[in-house]
C-alpha cells in the first residue's frame, strides 16, 4: 500500500459506502418481500431470494480473498462493486421471482468480494496504533445496517416502489467506485502463484451441496431424512475431504490449511462461527416474539432490533479500541460471558408477561455482548497470519459467520417447529389436521391467515402463547453457543496486538522506512 500518494479519507468514504451497501442488502429486502410477492408471485419460492445471496456470497468469499492475496486487493473490491451494482439494477427490473432469485445470486458474489476485502485494505492501509479503531468503525458498519435496513425497506416500498431498494444501490456504488479508482493506490508487491482450479471447484461443490441441503431440507418433498436430503450432506463431506486431500497436495491453496494450526486463527474461525450462530437466532425470533405476544404487524416490528444493533454498534467501537490495551483472550471473554448472561435472560427470564421494556433490556446485554466480534475477531486474524495471506484470512471469517447463521437459522428452525407442534398437540380442541398446516407458525401472525383457518380468538391466543413458548426454547438452546465461545477464547492464549517501537530517525531526522508503506511499524502479537 503507497500511503504517500493514497487519499486516505476518501479511501475510508469509498471503503464504509462499499460495505454499507453490501451489509445492507442482508436487511432491507424483508420488510418489502410482501409487495414483492403480490407482484411477482412466487410464494412458494420466495425464501430463495434471500437464500440465492447467501448461498452466492458464501460460495465467493474465499475465492475472492485468495485472488485479493495473488493479485492484489483493488481490483478485486472494484469488481465486486460492480458485480454488486450490476447485480442490484438486474432485480429491480425482474418480472417474476424466478428472475429475481438469479438476479440476487449474482448480488451475493459481488458481496462475497466486497466484505473481506473491506478489513484487509483497512489492515494494509493504517499502522498499528490505528486499526483497532478503523475496524471498531467497519465493524459497526453491520449494526447500523440491520437497524436501518427494515426501516429503510419500508420506507421506500410505501412511497416510491420496492424496485428501488435494489436501484439505491447503484449511486452508493458508483462513489465508492469513484473514490477508490481515485483515491487508494497499493504497492505491486503481489506475489505470482498459480490457481487452485481444483480447490476452488471443490470448495465451491461441497459448500452449494450443505447449503441446498439446510435451505431445501424440512421442506415439501426434502424431509430431513429423505435420500434426497441425506444425499447432499454426505456429497458435501465427501468433497470436503477431497478437499482437504487436494489442497495439501498443491502449490498454492485456495484455502492455507497451515494456518489453522495457530491457536489463534482456528479460535477466531470457531467464535466467528459460533456468534454467527446467535445473531441469526436472535435477530429472526426477537420480531417474531414481539408481533406474536404484543400482536403488532410485520412493519410496527421492522425496528424492533434496534435496541440490540445500536449494542452491536457500541462494542464493536468498544473492541477495536481496546484492541492494543488488552488481551485478544480477555477482551473475547468478556463478550462471551456477556453473551451469555444476555441469550440466558432471553431464554430463562422471559415470558409472555415479560415487558417490551425488560426485553428491550435484555436485547441491548445481547448486542453488547455480540459486537466485539466485529472488530477485534478481524484484528485477530489478521495479526496471526503473514502478508500473504492475510486476503484469505480475512475472507474465513466472513465465511464462517455466514456457514454458522446458515447453520443455526436451520437447526434452530427445525428445533423451534419440533417444541411448537408438540405445545400445539396439548391445546384442547385443536383441529390434528390444521395444527399439522401450521409447521412453525409462523403464519399465524398474519391476521389473513387467522381469518382464513375460521378459528375463534381463544385458540388464536392459545397458538400464539405455544408459537411463543417455542420460540423461548430457541433461547434457551443458544445459550450453548457462547458458552462454547468462551473455552474457544481461552484457547486464544496470551496472544495480544502490540505496537512496535518507531523506527530510529536517520541523519536528516526521518523515520526510516520500515513496516508497512506508510513508514510505520508493524506490529508484532505474543503467545497463541
Amino acid at each position: 500500500m503507497d500511503a504517500k500518494k493514497s487519499n486516505v479519507k476518501l479511501v475510508i468514504a469509498g471503503l464504509l459506502l462499499g460495505l454499507f451497501m453490501a451489509a445492507l442488502d442482508q436487511t432491507i429486502v424483508s420488510t418489502a418481500m410482501t409487495k414483492i410477492i403480490e407482484q411477482l408471485g412466487g410464494l412458494d419460492k420466495f425464501v430463495w431470494v434471500y437464500s440465492a445471496y447467501m448461498i452466492a456470497m458464501v460460495v465467493s468469499t474465499p475465492i475472492f480473498g485468495k485472488l485479493s492475496d495473488m493479485y492484489g486487493r483493488k481490483r478485486f473490491f472494484l469488481a465486486g462493486l460492480i458485480l454488486f451494482m450490476l447485480g442490484s439494477i438486474l432485480c429491480g427490473t425482474a418480472q417474476n421471482m424466478e428472475q429475481l432469485i438469479i438476479y440476487r445470486a449474482i448480488q451475493g458474489i459481488g458481496g462475497g468480494a466486497l466484505m473481506p476485502i473491506v478489513f484487509t485494505i483497512i489492515f494494509d492501509l493504517f499502522p498499528a496504533e490505528k486499526r483497532g479503531k478503523m475496524m471498531g468503525l467497519f465493524g459497526a458498519v453491520f449494526g447500523v445496517s440491520s437497524v436501518f435496513g427494515p426501516i429503510m425497506g419500508g420506507l421506500i416500498t410505501d412511497n416510491i416502489s420496492w424496485r428501488w431498494i435494489f436501484y439505491i444501490n447503484v449511486p452508493i456504488g458508483i462513489l465508492a467506485v469513484a473514490f477508490i479508482v481515485r483515491a487508494y493506490h497499493e504497492s505491486k508487491n503481489t506475489k505470482k502463484q498459480m490457481i487452485d482450479w481444483a480447490g476452488a471447484i471443490l470448495l465451491t461443490a461441497a459448500i452449494l451441496c450443505l447449503m441446498f441441503g439446510l435451505e431445501l431440507g424440512g421442506s415439501d418433498g426434502w424431509a430431513w431424512g429423505s435420500a434426497k436430503t441425506i444425499s447432499l450432506f454426505i456429497a458435501s463431506g465427501l468433497l470436503l475431504i477431497v478437499f482437504l486431500f487436494v489442497e495439501t497436495k498443491v502449490k498454492d491453496p485456495i484455502i492455507q490449511l497451515s494456518l489453522f494450526k495457530k491457536r489463534l486463527f482456528t479460535s477466531s474461525m470457531m467464535i466467528s462461527l459460533l456468534y454467527g450462530g446467535v445473531m441469526i437466532s436472535a435477530a429472526t425470533y426477537i420480531p417474531i416474539f414481539i408481533q406474536g405476544v404484543f400482536h403488532k404487524t410485520a412493519t410496527e416490528t421492522s425496528s424492533v432490533l434496534t435496541p440490540m444493533m445500536l449494542g452491536v454498534v457500541l462494542s464493536s467501537q468498544i473492541g477495536g479500541r481496546v484492541a492494543t490495551k488488552f488481551k485478544f483472550r480477555d477482551t473475547m471473554l468478556v463478550s462471551a460471558l456477556t453473551l451469555v448472561i444476555g441469550t440466558s435472560l432471553l431464554g430463562f427470564a422471559m415470558d409472555t408477561a415479560t415487558s417490551r421494556l425488560v426485553i428491550t433490556l435484555y436485547m441491548i446485554i445481547v448486542g453488547l455482548g455480540m459486537g466485539v466480534s466485529f472488530s477485534l475477531l478481524n484484528i485477530s486474524t489478521l495479526n496471526s497470519v503473514p502478508p500473504q495471506y492475510k486476503g484469505s484470512a480475512s475472507s474465513l471469517i466472513t465465511f464462517f459467520r455466514t456457514i454458522g447463521s446458515a447453520l443455526g437459522v436451520t437447526v434452530f428452525g427445525a428445533i423451534q417447529k419440533s417444541e411448537f407442534q408438540a405445545g400445539v398437540q396439548a391445546i384442547p380442541n385443536i383441529n390434528p389436521e390444521m395444527a399439522a398446516k401450521i409447521k412453525g407458525g409462523q403464519a399465524l401472525l398474519d391476521p389473513a391467515v387467522q381469518a382464513k383457518m375460521g378459528i375463534s380468538a381463544e385458540i388464536v391466543n392459545a397458538l400464539l402463547t405455544k408459537l411463543a413458548d417455542s420460540i423461548i426454547f430457541i433461547f434457551q438452546w443458544s445459550v450453548i453457543l457462547p458458552v462454547i465461545a468462551i473455552v474457544f477464547a481461552i484457547m486464544m492464549g496470551r496472544a495480544r496486538l502490540e505496537i512496535a517501537k518507531q523506527a530510529p530517525q536517520n541523519a536528516a531526522g526521518k523515520q526510516s522506512p520500515a513496516g508497512d508503506g506508510a513508514g510505520k511499524p508493524e506490529p508484532s502479537y505474543r503467545g497463541g
